[in-house]
């Protein structure tokens, strides 16, 4: 069995830290960034290994995947493609401080499928993200490099910290981005490149 978890799972509520997050953390549920979603992807992430550990029988493998993007499917998106469709619709005046990692939701599929017929994958959990951590503003910047005129109405400035409060008292959802202003958090799929490189999928 694989189940699909989340970054969120791993790497919030730890004071800032160099060194990057890998598998072998887990979400501190009393700090002060962890917001509804990250605590329930920590709590059920939790929850399904205590199943498997308490049931026995059965082979579980986690998949924890950054911020997902890439082709879309239908009109229901996700929260990270939300982030991209707000940039292009020039929704955001400027872009608050806000970090995380990503990941193209091909890898992430491709990763699922490693895990699920790599006997090496059993009891394992596997971080899927690509390359460094960015910011909403370099996602904007590669949206109108790449984009060109496309892109005309993407935000090219970051709003200051105090100002993304300030306007969070009267913005609901906001409020979920202050506590993450400037917090940057590394992480590495180094364990699912060198584990599962070599996986035949079927």
């Amino acid at each position: 069995m694989v189940i699909t978890s989340s970054l969120g799972a791993i790497g919030y509520g730890h004071p800032p830290r160099e060194k990057p997050f890998d598998e072998t953390d887990w979400t501190n549920l009393g700090g002060a960034d962890v917001q509804p979603y990250i605590k329930s992807k920590t709590l059920a992430e939790r929850a399904a290994w205590d199943f498997v550990a308490r049931e026995g029988g059965l082979e579980l493998s986690v998949v924890n995947p950054a911020g997902i993007f890439g082709p879309v499917l239908g009109p229901d998106f996700s929260g990270s493609i939300e982030i991209v469709k707000s940039l292009l619709d020039g929704a955001m005046p400027a872009v608050p401080r806000v970090y995380f990692g990503v990941v193209d939701v091909r890898d992430v599929a491709d990763l699922h499928l490693r895990a699920m017929t790599a006997p090496q994958a059993k009891g394992e959990r596997f971080i899927a993200v690509s390359g460094e951590t960015m910011s909403i503003l370099d996602i904007a910047l590669v949206l109108r490099r790449e984009l060109g005129p496309a892109a005309r109405r993407v935000p090219r400035l970051q709003a200051p910290d105090w100002l993304v409060r300030l306007a969070a008292n009267r913005i609901p959802l906001l409020r979920a981005v202050v506590p993450m202003l400037g917090r940057v958090r590394h992480s590495t799929s180094a364990k699912a490149r060198s584990l599962l490189a070599g996986a035949v999928q079927r």
